[in-house]
């Protein structure tokens, strides 16, 4: 499980309806289980989880997928919060890229990527 953290247009289907998934997966294990070794390693970061699903709902309304499972921020246990973010956003575009074909096609014929990201593309080959 994780969270990206990439603009929600860059991902496939799989990983954005993927991505999704999890953070309903991640919010119903507060409490149930540490979620510390994913924020550890830069899976998660549980402060975002509300304002991230909502980014990926808008994508999957604007791509004319249902949407009928909102999320709220949940009440975080006292271990995440105010945790430090330590998920990068620019690592994982590029391991989405490495490892799925359809989201490196989507990155790659993003203009805003190719303008903005010039070292990206090169780690991307």
């Amino acid at each position: 499980m994780r969270q990206w953290h990439v603009d929600p247009r860059l991902l496939c289907r799989k990983h954005l309806l993927g991505e999704h998934v999890e953070h309903h997966m991640f919010t119903a294990s507060l409490g149930r289980r540490s979620l510390w070794g994913y924020v550890r390693r830069g899976l998660l970061d549980p402060e975002s989880l509300g304002a991230r699903h909502d980014e990926l709902a808008e994508e999957m309304l604007q791509r004319g997928y249902r949407h009928a499972s909102p999320l709220v921020q949940p009440e975080l246990p006292a271990e995440l919060q105010g945790a430090d973010s330590l998920v990068d956003s620019a690592a994982n575009l590029v391991e989405l890229a490495r490892r799925c074909p359809a989201c490196r096609r989507i990155i790659r014929a993003s203009v805003r990527f190719r303008l903005t990201s010039s070292k990206l593309s090169d780690r991307l080959g």
